[in-house]
């Protein structure tokens, strides 16, 4: 369901759904603010039907191994879980490094940085959205946050996924800013490098159309300059001030 975008989201989304034709559903919704966003998830769940959904932002790249893992999990144990949770790699500057744990807010039970539930059981009672855009989160019937159920029911996985929130996600700053708080997710960051034999998910690898920009373009001087300065200050600051989740 696309929300108003103004880039080449639409037109990319339309070849996919021609390569996918029974596979993906389309739906232009048109712009919405903060609070619509939540409204328009609600209305997705509610026509979701299968007894395990998986949640996949337009910022995130999986392996193939990892969307395996995942499936076979629940296949296996779904009838005893409810939630599972994933680890990712939180990509900054380019595609070339990403941000170490310290920079992860999330917490779920015993774990904190980068992790993520990205699999829900849809029968957990009572199960909706509440809070807008950039706190917003699933609640069950008593409004309680299904990451603070019964941890019996949640499993974490080893497969990771690779998540651009971080990044600059459009052809222009301008394009991306448009977008309700994507002001707050683009960080000057020099993150740890990736290994030189490091496989990335296989989808970068493959045929893209024109209109789809090269993945592999390193991070810009100018960026790379600001980030050299504000990296220090951030790493400063994530030991002394604690950070919450959500923006």
């Amino acid at each position: 369901w696309d929300t108003g975008s103004t880039d080449k989201t639409v037109e990319i989304i339309k070849k996919l759904k021609e390569a996918k034709p029974d596979k993906i559903e389309v739906k232009k919704v048109g712009e919405v603010d903060i609070e619509e966003f939540t409204k328009v998830r609600q209305a997705m769940l509610d026509k979701t039907e299968s007894d395990w959904f998986l949640i996949v932002d337009g910022d995130e790249v999986w392996w193939e191994k990892s969307i395996r893992g995942v499936v076979d999990l629940i296949q296996k144990e779904g009838d005893s879980l409810e939630t599972i949770v994933s680890p990712y790699y939180n990509i900054v500057g380019d595609i070339y490094h990403y941000q170490d744990q310290s920079g992860g807010n999330y917490r779920i039970d015993d774990k904190k940085g980068h992790y993520n539930i990205r699999a829900v059981k849809r029968t957990i009672p009572g199960l909706h959205l509440e809070k807008p855009h950039g706190q917003q989160g699933f609640y069950d019937k008593d409004d309680v946050l299904i990451q603070e159920r019964n941890k019996k029911g949640r499993k974490f996985l080893d497969f990771p996924y690779l998540h651009f929130t971080n990044m600059r996600r459009s052809s222009s700053r301008s394009f991306d800013i448009s977008v309700p708080k994507r002001d707050k997710k683009l960080k000057y960051e020099i993150g740890m490098r990736f290994p030189e034999n490091f496989a990335y998910p296989e989808v970068f690898y493959g045929d893209r159309p024109e209109i789809v920009s090269s993945p592999w373009e390193k991070m810009p001087f100018v960026y790379q300059m600001r980030a050299i300065l504000e990296t220090p200050f951030k790493r400063i600051k994530r030991k002394l001030v604690p950070s919450k989740p959500g923006y």
